[in-house]
């Protein structure tokens, strides 16, 4: 990220803090909160925080996001089981309970990301310069959206709202609340087109229109609404990118914390953790863009996204977006299965080089007249390779009904955090 996050920022760290849904933010010494909001300069501040808030470090809700995912699907090993938190989830069951930092950080950031996005959103709205403002608005709609995401991707509810002692809803509530915010955005920006002035004071990187539709498609695709899941795939670029930038100064986190040691976490093995009809053809070019030989154990190394750390994360893959469209075109209420094949075949037989990011399978088509109940498990598949360690598989899993006995954990205890501040917290799930 470039060096003037931290001059805007700065405002921001002084005046926002969290601890829990009980939502006590404001810091005595700090500057004043009411300033900070009704300004240009204070709102985008807070806004390039969120940003930070979600990427950066073993705090960021992005590194937690995987790092949860990716022990209770298999995805990754653990190397040091004296990393208590990692070795909970990579146990799985009962050793995961309401202690864990992990999942802790990634339920306290991502309500922190939803209140300083709100308060954004509100706020932005009284600026006279509607296009800066359509900006900040849509900005932090991305991330007030991949928070409700994350959110009910890990826990079967989610709380209402921001405040002490809120309620819960449902995931799919949550994720219906995730599309809500996008189409608000979308509108604004349809409204206001964004301003140059504004995209030259935060990071780059980011595609915010496309980011939108791509979030819709894969919040409705998770809700269950098929036909806005392809209407919304449909108006993604797959020819852009959007990424999340990283520096010197500013890691990426799984470089700056797996690959470039040997301390908490690696590759399964070079098949990505993959057992059964869903273990990768040795030809899938794929599998050398996730993961580098090893002499010694483990036998596969990270690559991919955390390659380096300057190596940019996508905040959406193109793939995604087409195996989006196969899977609705699979499970809508008319099921099209000669069109499911072919996005799936898109992504079956893409070659790196014809990717925006260089993630290209590079197989010969898959054919033959395949009914939706054969279709979908090779989708499951080829989203399991396609977006490995992107945080979505266990919401796949549960999707696909992969049976729970492939994975460690279905969703997560709530945080103590949470459940000595709220009597409203729901009851833990029992697995």
């Amino acid at each position: 990220m470039k060096k003037y996050i931290s001059k805007i920022i700065y405002v921001v760290l002084i005046v926002l803090s969290v601890s829990s849904c009980k939502k006590e933010y404001r810091n005595p010494g700090g500057a004043n909160a009411d300033d900070v909001l009704n300004s240009p300069t204070g709102l985008t501040g807070v806004a390039v925080g969120l940003q930070r808030t979600y990427t950066v470090g073993r705090l960021g809700v992005y590194f937690n996001s995987v790092s949860v995912s990716g022990f209770v699907t298999n995805e990754i090993l653990l190397m040091n089981s004296g990393n208590i938190p990692e070795l909970q989830l990579f146990t799985g069951g009962n050793s995961v309970d309401g202690t864990n930092n992990i999942l802790t950080n990634l339920w306290t950031n991502s309500n922190k990301i939803i209140y300083d996005a709100d308060n954004v959103i509100n706020n932005s709205s009284e600026l006279g310069d509607k296009s800066y403002a359509a900006g900040l608005i849509a900005y932090s709609s991305i991330f007030k959206a991949l928070a409700l995401g994350n959110l009910s991707q890990y826990w079967e509810k989610i709380p209402a709202g921001i405040g002490q002692n809120v309620g819960f809803i449902s995931r799919i509530e949550g994720f219906t609340k995730a599309i809500a915010v996008i189409d608000n955005a979308l509108a604004t920006v349809a409204a206001n087109p964004i301003s140059a002035g504004f995209q030259s004071n935060v990071p780059a990187g980011i595609d915010i229109v496309n980011t939108l539709h791509a979030l819709k498609a894969r919040y409705a695709l998770f809700a269950g609404n098929y036909a806005l899941a392809l209407t919304a795939a449909n108006s993604v670029d797959l020819t852009k990118k959007s990424t999340f930038n990283f520096d010197a100064q500013t890691l990426n986190p799984i470089f700056e914390i797996a690959t470039s040691t040997n301390n908490v976490f690696q590759p399964t093995n070079a098949n990505l953790g993959l057992t059964g009809a869903n273990v990768p053809d040795p030809a899938d070019k794929r599998l050398v863009f996730y993961t580098l030989p090893n002499a010694t154990a483990p036998v596969a190394r990270l690559a991919g996204f955390g390659l380096t750390g300057a190596t940019a994360i996508p905040v959406y893959l193109p793939g995604e977006i087409t195996l989006i469209k196969a899977e609705a075109y699979a499970r809508q209420a008319v099921p099209d299965p000669v069109n499911a094949l072919i996005e799936l075949n898109k992504v079956v037989t893409k070659q790196p080089a014809a990717d925006p990011f260089g993630v290209g399978a590079g197989l010969t088509p898959l054919i033959g007249a395949l009914t939706p109940a054969q279709i979908l498990p090779l989708i499951f598949k080829h989203r399991s390779i396609e977006l490995y360690l992107s945080g979505l598989k266990l919401e796949d899993m549960r999707r696909f009904e992969i049976p729970v006995s492939e994975r460690k954990r279905n969703f997560f205890p709530y945080p103590f955090t949470e459940r000595d501040n709220n009597p409203n917290t729901p009851q833990d799930p029992a697995f």
